[in-house]
């Protein structure tokens, strides 16, 4: 059984070959590329040893059939990711501005994954977990928002950690009913590994160290990209620096970081150290072009270290 376990949408990436130009061109795209958010961190974190399972649905095509074959060959257990044989796969289109912004268009709210419903897992996949992970970018229907809170609930009675991504842009905290399920798994989570712009919506008022020490959580992690991070852990403040790297695709590199993190602390490295080597797989992450292509081995990502 998993030691971790996440939730939530699998799909592909297109991605446009040429920064500087939107979709409204004809050009050559890239792809498809294994991704999803969840998908990601949950595949970066088997990699770096971990037992880890995945909660999702995928359409019954090969969209699908690519992220599930990546994720089994990376040790990902996907005996709780269903096949829907009436809706597709989950696409994201993704151009990049030249400097370095980008652009989504999703086909998301319709896929496979929307279909995903609390009587459907089996929940011994649960049996040996210590980490449930979950990502804003999850909750985009009733039927997910009920999965993640009851799963919340579940853990919460079971001495489950919650480890929680919010994921989410800040105009989409106007919907009333996501900014409910957001606090609801804020305030029931243990770890809190939010962006910049997401820790003061979440602890507002504080400055950011601040803000870390007072949230109330047993760990919280400020990631902030290029800039390295900042974590908070038993009253102390560590703060770890950007490794250098060429940055080719930031698509997935946060989700990178957080399997990487929860998986070290899964493995008992220590706070300090599960800080460094997340920074370091994020690091990598960005150097390589699609979602999943970046991500890395523990002995892989000790080797880089050296």
């Amino acid at each position: 059984m998993s030691n971790i376990v996440t939730i939530g949408e699998i799909l592909v990436e297109i991605l446009a070959k040429e920064k500087g130009k939107s979709f409204l061109n004809t050009q050559e795209l890239l792809g498809p590329y294994p991704s999803g958010a969840p998908a990601i961190f949950i595949d970066q974190a088997a990699k770096m040893g971990s037992s880890c399972g995945i909660i999702s649905v995928v359409g019954d095509d090969d969209f699908g059939r690519v992220n599930l074959n990546k994720l089994k060959e990376d040790g990902v257990d996907i005996s709780n990711v269903f096949i829907d044989k009436n809706l597709a796969t989950g696409v994201a289109f993704v151009t990049y501005h030249l400097d370095g912004n980008r652009d989504f268009i999703f086909h998301l709210k319709n896929s496979a994954t929307s279909k995903l419903r609390y009587e459907m897992i089996d929940m011994s996949i649960f049996d040996d977990c210590k980490y449930f992970h979950i990502m804003g970018s999850s909750l985009f229907n009733d039927s997910l928002i009920e999965c993640a809170k009851k799963i919340v609930d579940y853990c919460k009675n079971k001495g489950i950690k919650i480890s929680f991504d919010p994921n989410i842009r800040k105009e989409l905290l106007n919907d009333n009913k996501m900014k409910e399920v957001l606090l609801y798994i804020y305030d029931k989570c243990d770890i809190f590994l939010p962006s910049e712009a997401e820790l003061s919506m979440f602890i507002p008022g504080f400055s950011e160290k601040e803000a870390l020490l007072n949230s109330g959580k047993e760990i919280v992690v400020l990631k902030k990209g290029a800039k390295g991070c900042i974590g908070a852990f038993e009253g102390k403040i560590y703060e770890i620096k950007a490794f250098e790297s060429i940055e080719i695709d930031p698509t997935g590199a946060g989700d990178c970081f957080g399997g990487t993190f929860i998986s070290c602390l899964n493995q008992n490295f220590g706070f300090e150290k599960s800080l460094i080597y997340a920074n370091k797989a994020g690091s990598i992450a960005v150097s390589k072009r699609g979602p999943m292509s970046g991500n890395t081995t523990l002995s892989e990502l000790e080797i880089s270290l050296l």
